[in-house]
């Protein structure tokens, strides 16, 4: 038997369009990103506010940015993923100064 980390989550019978990334997904408590009961992740917490806090800021500066090209698949059995994700950006928000 061999376990395939990037198989998780892309079950069509658990998610709908399980290729596609959504982070609306309506199905997404499903996920099994950090683990689940004893195993699950103590970093969980602080990678989703992470997260959140870069994408939010990324989309304050760039308000703009678009795909410049297809993502290039990662090469791993293990992680998930793009390896790559050409981002087109139109410059900074007009009086962005970085601070909140």
């Amino acid at each position: 038997m061999v376990v395939l980390l990037a198989g998780a989550n892309r079950d069509p019978s658990v998610f709908g369009r399980p290729d596609e990334f959504d982070v609306r997904r309506r199905d997404a408590s499903r996920h099994l990103t950090f683990g689940a009961g004893i195993h699950y992740c103590l970093g969980a917490s602080l990678a989703r506010a992470e997260a959140q806090t870069v994408l939010r800021r990324f989309f304050e500066r760039y308000p703009g940015a678009t795909l410049a090209a297809d993502a290039t698949p990662r090469q791993s059995r293990v992680l998930h993923g793009p390896a790559r994700l050409p981002v087109r950006l139109t410059g900074p928000r007009p009086g962005w100064t970085g601070r909140p």
